[in-house]
């Protein structure tokens, strides 16, 4: 078992900055990749940005160069930095993990979301 516990959610003036953090606790599984994503109204699930055990990262065409995604291996903590936020990042941001275990290759875990609004 695996909980995600996710804050830094908020109202924010386009151009502003906000940075989420997300906190895995659990021991049955080890975790390898985490991510976020985001889901608006209407609108699929999508990606963010991931990062590997490893700190390799990758990001959505529409956030890089403005987010900025980060992970504390011993804190089992993973964090994405947003700056320039614009009214199109409003959405539901959700953290996500992958593991495995001794019987299962991958499982994935998910956060509660966390609000992110961007004023117009």
């Amino acid at each position: 078992q695996v909980q995600l516990v996710e804050s830094g959610g908020g109202l924010v003036q386009p151009g502003g900055s906000l940075r989420l953090s997300c906190a895995a606790s659990g021991s049955i599984f080890s975790i390898n990749a985490m991510g976020w994503y985001r889901q608006a109204p209407g609108k699929q699930r999508e990606v963010v940005a991931t990062i590997s055990s490893g700190g390799y990262t990758n990001y959505a065409d529409s956030v890089k160069d403005r987010f900025t995604i980060s992970r504390d291996n011993a804190k089992s903590t993973v964090y994405l930095q947003m700056n320039s936020l614009k009214p199109e990042d409003t959405a539901v941001y959700f953290c996500n993990a992958d593991g495995y275990s001794d019987y299962m290759p991958y499982v994935e875990f998910w956060g509660q979301g966390t609000q992110v609004t961007v004023s117009s």
